[in-house]
């Protein structure tokens, strides 16, 4: 038996999320019919993290266990030839049979865009969430500092969250203006990149961050009611959950001890 880990991208428009559901079509689904195509195996693929319906990814870390003989640098060429335009393999490699990409995972990226000028980009339309209205750049990055450390994040999840507890720590909660889309900060109009990274992630955490931090852009909560939202540990007090395909998972880190240090394939 061997344990191989891809390194997958993917377009999350047109599926349900990645992880396998009755109702089929999700990311998932298409990677493990293009195994079956390739060695003949009916695999369970599991991947580093459940993306929604909607949600996309660059770096999505994935493995599964095969009896294959296929060299693990093949893999990669040959499922591509076997998936859907919109998912692709960039990188598989043999792992130790213990790996787990979710659970051996110690750190992950997301980012969430937002493009705040007048008019949507109908070429970005599926990937970035359009705000016509301008922004406080600078109060939104101010309010995402509150978010740094080890907190209780009962505040900025879904009361679906099935996790025993709700403590995670965040190592990044920035902000960054595109400067290629012509934006400015004086004129609160351009393309954002909100972006964390932590340790672990709850159930719709990041939309729900992003959500809330777009109100403090708006002028409707100050940056420093982020922390106030924080203690008070209920769902009810921070702002909605923001629309899936403005998010994107960038990248799943691992100790060094399973010999993955991959890096998103695009910027």
């Amino acid at each position: 038996m061997r344990n191989i880990a891809l390194l997958v991208s993917y377009d999350g428009t047109g599926y349900y999320g990645f992880q396998s559901q009755p109702g089929g079509n999700t990311v998932q689904d298409k990677i493990e019919e293009a195994i079956h195509m390739l060695s003949g195996e009916r695999v369970k693929l599991t991947g580093s993290g459940r993306t929604d319906a909607g949600v996309h990814a660059l770096g999505q870390v994935a493995n599964f266990q095969t009896t294959s003989s296929i060299p693990a640098e093949r893999w990669a060429i040959a499922l591509n030839s076997r998936l859907p335009n919109d998912i692709v393999v960039h990188a598989a490699v043999e792992v130790a049979l213990d790996f787990h990409a979710r659970r051996c995972a110690v750190g992950k990226t997301y980012r969430y865009s937002i493009n705040s000028f007048r008019f949507p980009d109908v070429f970005a339309r599926h990937r970035v969430f359009h705000h016509p209205a301008p922004l406080n750049f600078g109060a939104m990055r101010e309010g995402l500092t509150h978010l740094l450390g080890e907190h209780d994040f009962t505040s900025f999840t879904s009361p679906l969250s099935t996790k025993p507890h709700h403590v995670r720590t965040l190592y990044e909660a920035s902000l960054r203006v595109d400067a290629a889309s012509g934006g400015s900060e004086a004129s609160g109009r351009g393309v954002a990149h909100i972006t964390v990274t932590g340790n672990g992630f709850l159930y719709n955490m990041v939309r729900i961050i992003s959500g809330t931090i777009l109100q403090v852009g708006e002028g409707k909560r100050r940056p420093e009611d982020i922390a106030d939202i924080l203690a008070a540990k209920n769902r009810a007090r921070s702002g909605p959950t923001a629309v899936p395909y403005g998010l994107t998972m960038c990248s799943v880190e691992y100790g060094p001890e399973w010999g993955l240090n991959w890096k998103p394939p695009y910027n």
